[in-house]
């Protein structure tokens, strides 16, 4: 608690009995029991301060009786001054009377509420200023609504029954809180008078009812005080709960004032706290006019209740604690702007500094974030997050509390939130120009100037919080593209923990992949670590890309020699990274330390990336070469003696795999450079594969030598090569074979060639048609029988034959097509000489026939545009033609 008010008696011992009170400025009415209107003036005594910044104890008023009206009325039974309007509102005699407020002479009279026992105005500001004076007024069960206009009331719409008898009534927006004996109810202004029931008066005989200065009402049941809103429904968590039933309440905010049978009571709203309580001589009634003018009476006494300074106040109640209050009364101090701000600020920090105190670390850290205090000053709160050097400058208003266990965990959640919100709203900001401050929770202790820094103390904060919390939020911390980790405190706190997956990926972000790889180096042969084993080493070297080639060749080794099938995808793998590193420096390294996967990188490289370079193919075949050559030396040794070796490519195991591959690509690829390559091949072995590379060197007949007269393989022969020119090589071959010298330096012993007349002439009875047949014939010996070609001279005059019948009716086709649309055209208006272009007569021919006719295929092709030309392509010239002029 603490003083808010202070009471200085204003009029004691009156002889005449108060029945009502109404206040305005310096002006006091006092309406008496025998009908006596009062007026006094309550003036400051000059010798005091000013009113707003008075001290306990020198609080002194002047009060004069500037007029006594003693027939004013025999019954005065409540008053209400609408300054505004220099109007006075009573019911008098139970009826309302309006009088001058100056002259007290009367200006109206509401005749038709005759009966009254009660009434409530309430004057709305509109936007424009204007003042708009309501009243709604008790006459047994009916509520009369008027308003104020030309001085005088008019009816508003209108009554409305009620279910009882008011006995307290305020307005509310555009509803009416209206207390009965056992109930409150709530009527709203809606035109129809709608009426909804509220809740009972509870064990109290008389309702009360209290108007709120933002529009609501407060509504006592007994102890209790309830706040509504227009639509009847109660805005706070929790009612006020008075030490006593009030007969009276006055709201000043950020306080209530309620009038209790032996003293008067004050407390806020929210929070909700017993701020003071005040001893007077059995007070009644209250009145006020406006902020810090507040009069209490009795009987016989009248008080006036003086606010304490706002700045003492807030002085009492940062002492106590009471943040919450303290700002309020901050909010509504008179000071400059900044200043203001400044204080509310300082308060602000404070309270948030006591909720974490209080250990309500959501509220506090919620406070905290909508202020510009610098976080390193937050963060600080806490054990163990700042480096123990910086964390020593750092000053706070009161000692800390100490944390541990689920109290630690749930202090550590609401720091995580609230460095959250922070570090998104400072990443927005990182590129600003503009200058970068905050402001320290204590005045004088240090603050973060640069983004970046602070940015930095963030990352590493949350990442030690998540470490405390949620290890899952580790990685995906540390993944951010932004991530600001100290990276030697991180790799502290993180090898602590025995953290060494995200460690990892920390290295990486960071870019030291040197550190990152010896920790996957170290940890791979520990039992129970994450990173046993070379899997993440290999995901590792894979994502490092080619400007990390030399750590690429530095750290994958290992991997190459305890599991070379996965180290191999460190090369191979589908990856960009890995798909533009450069080929020939893995290539090599590969050759130098692991000659076996040589073979199954350019192996991928060929087939699986497309890769066309002559050097890897070369290279491929050479593999190959070697690899074929140390495994057919151990199979020639191992047959037995006089035993012949089985064709190529038949061997069992690795020979005859390797060999195959080797055959099939000498065949099917492109890009190699055979003339580099056949001098690596053997002169006394591996026929099949010199035989390939003659043919790719275009020395068909050497490599038709070798299929025919050596290998004697017609089949090959025939199945590798399929131009005209080949096969009369191939008849050639057969018929006049040259001598065994042909091939040059063969290290073989071989028999001279023979002729072989029976396989030329099967060349040309399966070939007869890729043969040209004259210089067929004239390879033949002159001695051969016609009976011997008689079924290669049949299926060529066969061919012929049918190939004259088809160019017959093509013609004949087209002869009848050019007919058919010459008659057409005979029948069609064609445009006129100066623009028959080809795309008129084009366009008409298409009209007439529903397509494109194919005697447009006959126009003369280069005079056409070169978008119809295509249409015309490809078909035989006709005796008739059009001759079209140039378009």
């Amino acid at each position: 608690m603490h003083d808010a008010y202070e009471p200085v008696p204003i009029l004691e011992k009156l002889p005449l009995q108060i029945d009502c009170l109404a206040t305005w400025d310096d002006w006091l009415l006092v309406g008496t029991k025998p009908g006596h209107l009062l007026l006094y003036r309550v003036k400051k005594d000059a010798g005091a301060d000013n009113l707003f910044f008075l001290n306990t104890g020198t609080n002194r008023f002047e009060v004069t009786l500037e007029k006594s009206n003693k027939n004013f009325s025999k019954k005065i039974q409540q008053l209400f001054v609408v300054s505004q309007y220099k109007i006075l509102v009573s019911l008098l005699e139970n009826n309302i009377h309006v009088h001058d407020l100056l002259t007290f002479q009367q200006i109206t009279v509401v005749s038709k509420a005759r009966g009254a026992t009660l009434f409530a105005c309430d004057l709305q500001q509109s936007s424009s200023g204007e003042a708009k004076l309501r009243m709604c007024v008790a006459v047994k069960r009916k509520i009369q609504l008027y308003y104020w206009k030309d001085r005088d009331f008019h009816e508003l719409q209108g009554d409305v029954t009620a279910p009882d008898i008011p006995k307290s009534m305020a307005w509310c927006e555009n509803s009416i809180c209206v207390g009965f004996k056992r109930d409150y109810y709530l009527i709203r202004m809606d035109g129809r008078g709608t009426v909804k029931e509220l809740f009972p008066t509870g064990k109290q005989l008389e309702p009360l009812v209290a108007p709120l200065a933002d529009g609501k009402v407060a509504v006592g049941q007994d102890d209790l005080t309830v706040v509504l809103n227009e639509e009847g429904v109660c805005t706070q968590k929790c009612a006020l709960n008075w030490t006593d039933i009030p007969v009276a309440m006055e709201h000043q905010p950020p306080y209530i004032i309620a009038v209790l049978p032996r003293y008067v009571e004050i407390r806020t709203l929210e929070p909700r706290l017993l701020v003071q309580s005040v001893e007077l001589q059995r007070p009644r009634f209250i009145t006020s006019a406006g902020s810090n003018v507040v009069y209490v009476a009795s009987n016989h006494f009248v008080w006036r209740l003086v606010p304490i300074s706002i700045a003492s106040q807030i002085r009492q109640l940062l002492q106590d604690k009471q943040f919450e209050l303290a700002l309020q009364l901050a909010k509504m101090k008179d000071d400059s702007d900044a200043d203001k701000r400044q204080q509310i600020h300082h308060i602000q920090n404070l309270f948030a500094f006591n909720l974490y105190c209080q250990k309500r670390f959501d509220d506090s850290m919620q406070v905290f974030a909508k202020l510009g205090t610098d976080p390193t000053h937050v963060i600080g709160l806490y054990p163990d997050l700042l480096p123990s050097d910086y964390r020593k400058q750092l000053h706070y208003p009161n000692p800390l509390p100490t944390l541990s266990g689920a109290e630690l965990e749930k202090a550590h959640l609401a720091l995580i939130d609230y460095l959250t919100q922070k570090r998104s709203h400072l990443v927005k900001q990182l590129n600003d120009s503009d200058p970068f401050t905050t402001s320290p929770l204590m005045e004088g202790t240090p603050t973060i100037k640069s983004r970046k820094k602070l940015l930095q103390i963030i990352d590493t904060t949350l990442l030690k919080c998540y470490l405390h919390t949620n290890v899952a939020l580790v990685s995906p911390l540390l993944r951010l593209e932004n991530n600001h980790c100290h990276i030697e405190e991180s790799e502290y706190v993180l090898k602590k923990a025995h953290k060494y997956s995200e460690l990892i990926i920390l290295y990486e972000k960071k870019g030291l992949h040197q550190k990152a790889l010896q920790v996957l180096l170290d940890q791979s042969t520990k039992a129970n670590s994450p990173l046993k084993g070379h899997e993440r080493t290999v995901q590792y070297l894979q994502r490092l890309g080619v400007e990390n080639l030399g750590m690429i060749f530095e750290f994958s080794p290992w991997v190459l020699k305890i599991c070379p099938e996965d180290g191999l995808k460190i090369f191979t793998e589908d990856l960009t990274e890995v798909e533009t590193l450069p080929r020939d420096k893995v290539l090599n390294f590969l050759k130098d330390g692991f000659k076996d996967l040589a073979i199954p990188y350019l192996e991928h490289i060929i087939y699986m990336w497309d890769e066309t370079r002559p050097e890897f193919h070369n290279v491929l075949i050479q593999l190959y070469l070697e690899k074929v050559q140390g495994l057919m030396k151990v199979y020639l040794n191992s047959l037995p003696e006089g035993q012949t070796p089985v064709a190529a490519g038949k061997e069992s195991g690795e020979l005859g795999e390797y060999r195959n591959k080797l055959l099939s690509f000498l065949e099917v690829s492109s890009s190699y450079e055979p003339e580099r390559l056949i001098s690596d091949f053997p002169f006394d072995g591996l026929l099949e594969e010199r035989a390939l590379l003659l043919g790719r060197m275009g020395k068909h007949e050497q490599a038709l030598f070798i299929y025919v007269h050596i290998l004697k393989d017609t089949h090959m022969a025939e199945d590798h090569y399929h131009t005209d020119t080949v096969y009369l090589s191939l008849l050639r071959m057969y018929l006049s074979p040259p001598d065994v010298h042909f091939l040059g330096p063969i290290k073989m012993e071989l028999c001279e060639p023979q002729a072989n007349l029976q396989a030329a002439l099967k060349v040309l009875q399966l070939h007869h048609s890729k043969l040209n047949t004259t210089k067929a014939i004239n390879l033949l010996p002159a001695n051969t029988q016609i009976r011997e070609i008689q079924v290669f001279l049949e299926s060529v005059l066969e061919e012929k034959a049918g190939r004259k019948r088809f160019d017959q009716v093509l013609k004949s086709l087209l002869q009848a097509e050019f007919l058919r649309v010459r008659l057409l055209v005979n029948n069609l208006t064609l445009p006129a000489k100066d623009s028959l272009t080809f795309e008129a007569v084009f366009n008409v021919l298409k009209q007439g026939t529903g397509e494109y006719p194919v005697f447009l295929k006959h126009v003369d092709v280069y005079k056409a545009p070169p978008s119809k030309r295509a249409v015309c392509a490809d078909w035989p010239a006709d005796p008739v033609r059009c001759d079209w002029p140039n378009s």
